[in-house]
């Protein structure tokens, strides 16, 4: 087992709702499904940490965004992972225990920045958000492009650490280390958030 240095625990983080969105990256059955084409072990426990999460940002009128993984035929993706989340098929689909409400935002991303190629950017600034509270998979890939994208357009992170996850513990780590020392992201729980 990895020991996290102390700079990595956890601590308690407030956020004003009204300018924080919570991210969903990435939770499609192609990745948290066992039959998906690009299974993450042990995946399907981020569920419920990001559904708690949902359910409390949900009743203080947080902005919800999810990304779907999102690609064409011949992707060149599909090169170095195999092909997967082809749009409009299973695997591209957000898991049933995670389904968007009405009126949350689902943005397709064609790599793994959410801002490259999408309407990110604009969602967060005519919203007048700030902060960002990043969930999903995986944290050294989508989570970890996205977060720099963010951090370099100026958004504070959040990131509930009970609620990324990698393919390894190594690489689990990695991403908490860039993420807080690089973009000074604040790690936290998602039984640690408080809105205001």
């Amino acid at each position: 087992m990895l020991k996290l240095p102390e700079e990595l625990r956890a601590v308690k983080v407030s956020a004003d709702a009204r300018r924080t969105a919570v991210m969903v990256i990435d939770m499609q059955n192609d990745f948290i499904e066992e039959r998906g084409k690009l299974y993450v072990p042990r995946s399907e426990s981020l569920i419920k940490p990001i559904k708690s999460l949902l359910n409390t940002a949900r009743e203080v009128g947080a902005t919800i965004i999810y990304t779907q993984d999102w690609h064409h035929e011949d992707d060149p993706e599909f090169e170095v992972w195999g092909e997967h989340a082809l749009a409009g098929s299973w695997g591209a689909e957000i898991v049933e225990e995670l389904k968007p409400k009405e009126g949350e935002f689902i943005v397709r991303k064609p790599s793994y920045d959410a801002f490259y190629g999408t309407p990110l950017e604009h969602i967060l600034r005519y919203r007048g958000l700030e902060n960002l509270i990043l969930t999903g998979v995986l944290a050294n890939i989508c989570v970890l492009h996205t977060a720099g994208s963010a951090a370099m357009r100026g958004y504070r992170l959040i990131v509930p650490v009970d609620c990324i996850l990698a393919l390894n513990e190594f690489d689990y780590a990695l991403s908490l280390r860039q993420m807080s020392f690089i973009y000074k992201a604040k790690l936290t729980r998602s039984d640690m958030i408080e809105f205001g």
